[in-house]
């Protein structure tokens, strides 16, 4: 079935970050599952290129896995925007029914920062996150010509 289960079944699991992997290696060198099976306390260690600005590594922690609710939210743990002022820097991915063979993936993020390092609120950004989603999308559509 194409729609909101498959979706599910990619977002939840570590072949999201295998897919990443493979699909934007300009975006990210590596992602290492350090801890866990996907489920909620898997610990993922991201790397980015040498040139990428702001930081070049960070662990987050998957801290909800909701397979009723379709809700992932991997938060950051270590390294990453923490060294920016952050205190805390999650993101939520949310598979929405939208028929029987569709769906919407609502991402949200969540964050506090720091009011001396308010000026790195700009490092907040979805469009790392829509180059994913859109990712998805293709190897979704793909799968099922």
């Amino acid at each position: 079935m194409f729609g909101q289960w498959t979706l599910w079944e990619l977002v939840r699991t570590p072949q999201l970050a295998k897919l990443i992997e493979e699909e934007l290696s300009d975006l990210i060198n590596n992602i290492e599952l350090v801890e866990g099976d996907g489920g909620e306390g898997t610990v993922l260690k991201i790397t980015f290129p040498p040139d990428t600005p702001g930081f070049s590594v960070y662990k987050e922690k998957f801290t909800k896995v909701d397979n009723e609710k379709r809700v992932k939210e991997p938060q950051v743990v270590e390294g990453g925007h923490l060294n920016l002022g952050f205190t805390m820097y999650l993101v939520r991915l949310e598979v929405i029914e939208k028929g029987v063979h569709s769906c919407i993936l609502k991402i949200t993020i969540e964050y506090d920062l720091k009011e001396e390092s308010a000026a790195n609120a700009s490092m907040v950004s979805i469009q790392p996150l829509a180059m994913i989603a859109d990712v998805v999308a293709k190897r979704l559509i793909q799968n099922k010509a």
